[in-house]
């Protein structure tokens, strides 16, 4: 385990760039995760390699040679990090483009007259392309609503809405305003319990820092994610297609081969790069546990990290320090509820009174990087029905600490009582 663990995780903190200093503010506790994680050394180090590397994959020299090899360690790696035994794995502009790519490979190859459905928790990188590519299509889009005191959509509400004719379907794993998971096997179950050959494309974007991925339990046929919130760099996006995806009709070059997602010469070093964070997981997972295979220690990583962000989400709900926890301000709303077993290392919140823009403001005068979600086309999904304008969002990995929970609180207590002093009423 990580918590209790202070070599381990000063171990781990060393092995991120900038995790305790911005190298435009100075001093900052990292709050900011669902924006984008903090990058690896390695990444870092791997991306200036490659990047001075004039060289193309697919020539007769040495240098090309060992591009492809990269490559092929790569999607290697892949297989191994995600449990994968089949489909391939591509590199796109991002997780985003991904998406909709997959999304409309799946909706325009769809049979007349058929479904595609989602659900209001989604965000829109999936939601408007399927609501785009359904109309398009000419197919129906059935919606399926999330339960706002949750912040979660579960299997039984896709069933509720589910048909025989449904051809597409999308699943976010882990909502980026909440930070609330979605059970992805149990609601493939659902969906293929009814139409057995629906396409299923999931956004693991927010999910892929916070927990292990097992595309071999999902039973899905895409999968997206964006590096730089999983410890790798901008520039990219990658997705694991079925071979039923991967056969249909798309975008491809005259005469080029029949499974080629990928248009145009890719990044090597965008490659090299998720082969450092799956070395990464490797490393962690065999700080935590006896396991020595890679898969094993991959999942004994994902689950380690799980137990440590909840544990770090727990002191910011709950209080650390002799300091009250978010749940005991005054006029604080916790988004999803304070006790919510299927948060994946993210505490949103409002302040009765008190504009969530001012609060994040606050936090960062004091060093704590925060984020505001607001009701626009990204969140106001989740936030309208709550009427909410917006909402302060913390964002934790694994690298963060019990002290920076409790330096957060320090300053949280601070907004809310200098609060009760403008109102009058300490």
């Amino acid at each position: 385990m990580i918590q209790g663990n202070a070599a381990l995780v000063e171990a781990i903190r060393e092995r991120f760039a900038h995790v305790d200093s911005c190298p435009f503010q100075g001093p900052r506790v990292y709050f900011e995760n669902g924006g984008g994680a903090l990058t690896l050394n390695s990444v870092v180090e791997t991306t200036a390699k490659y990047a001075a590397i004039p060289d193309n994959q697919g020539r007769d020299n040495p240098a090309a040679e060992a591009l492809v090899e990269t490559i092929k360690k790569a999607k290697a790696d892949l297989s191994v990090f995600m449990n994968s035994d089949s489909g391939q794995f591509i590199l796109g502009e991002t997780g985003t483009e991904l998406l909709f790519r997959m999304i409309r490979t799946a909706c325009l190859n769809a049979p007349k007259g058929s479904k595609v459905i989602g659900s209001s928790i989604e965000h829109p990188s999936s939601r408007s392309a399927a609501r785009h590519w359904a109309e398009f299509a000419g197919m129906e889009y059935v919606n399926v609503l999330h339960t706002d005191s949750t912040g979660l959509v579960t299997a039984e509400d896709y069933a509720s809405k589910m048909t025989p004719d449904v051809a597409v379907a999308t699943i976010l794993h882990a909502s980026p305003v909440t930070g609330i998971g979605m059970d992805v096997v149990a609601i493939s179950k659902a969906i293929r319990a009814i139409a057995p050959n629906c396409l299923i494309i999931v956004d693991g974007i927010q999910h892929a820092a916070h927990g292990h991925i097992d595309l071999s339990a999902y039973r899905i046929d895409g999968y997206a994610i964006s590096p730089y919130k999983m410890f790798s760099r901008h520039g990219y996006g990658i997705a694991w297609i079925s071979d039923g995806l991967t056969a249909l009709p798309h975008e491809s070059l005259d005469g080029g081969p029949k499974d080629g997602w990928e248009l145009g010469t890719r990044d090597t070093g965008a490659y090299a790069a998720v082969s450092d964070v799956v070395a990464y997981f490797d490393w962690l997972g065999g700080e935590v546990s006896e396991e020595t295979e890679p898969r094993k220690r991959i999942e004994a990583a994902g689950k380690a990290i799980h137990s440590y962000e909840t544990y770090l989400t727990d002191k910011l709900i709950n209080g650390a320090d002799n300091l009250p926890g978010l749940r005991d301000m005054h006029n604080l709303t916790i988004l999803s509820g304070a006790d919510n077993p299927e948060r994946e290392g993210t505490v949103s919140f409002v302040v009765e009174g008190i504009s969530s823009v001012e609060i994040v403001t606050v936090l960062k005068e004091q060093g704590i990087r925060t984020h505001v979600r607001k009701a626009d086309y990204y969140s106001g999904n989740i936030l309208e029905p709550l009427q909410l304008s917006d909402c302060v969002r913390i964002t934790m990995c694994h690298y963060n600490t019990a002290q920076e929970v409790a330096q957060a609180l320090g300053v949280m207590n601070k907004i809310i009582i200098g609060t009760y002093f403008q109102k009058g009423s300490a």
